[in-house]
């Protein structure tokens, strides 16, 4: 299994470069959106460790919303969906002691590899 490190290396290859093309969408709201998807080799392991990183990334400046959910057709597959303020600002996280730590703290509750997934908000609605 990949230690802590070399897993958010490899999303940070995955995050540096947003997509420029033309979504034909308003850019009235800057809004980066990511996925992660975890699938567990020991889901009550991987839940008390990513509980703990949203709760604690929920607090981090540039974050607008995190959720973590739970597969209801895949037993230990676990969704985390973040919203940020801008691409800075979810750059900036993943280059955080905060996902390194996560990242670390996932080595032997995996089955494979997360699936993370940068995102478009092409519907996106401010509440505030």
């Amino acid at each position: 299994m990949r230690d802590g490190y070399e897993m958010v290396d490899d999303l940070r290859d995955t995050m540096d470069e947003p997509s420029t093309e033309d979504t034909g969408v308003d850019d009235e709201i800057e809004l980066a959106m990511v996925t992660m998807r975890f699938d567990a080799s020991d889901a009550a392991g991987l839940h008390a460790v990513l509980s703990k990183y949203v709760v604690l990334t929920r607090m981090v400046e540039g974050c607008r919303n995190v959720d973590l959910c739970a597969s209801v057709t895949q037993p230990g597959r676990m969704l985390i969906v973040q919203k940020w303020d801008d691409a800075a600002a979810q750059r900036s996280h993943f280059d955080s002691a905060l996902m390194v730590e996560m990242a670390e703290a996932c080595d032997g509750l995996l089955a494979s590899a997360p699936d993370i997934d940068l995102w478009d908000g092409l519907s996106a609605h401010d509440l505030n």
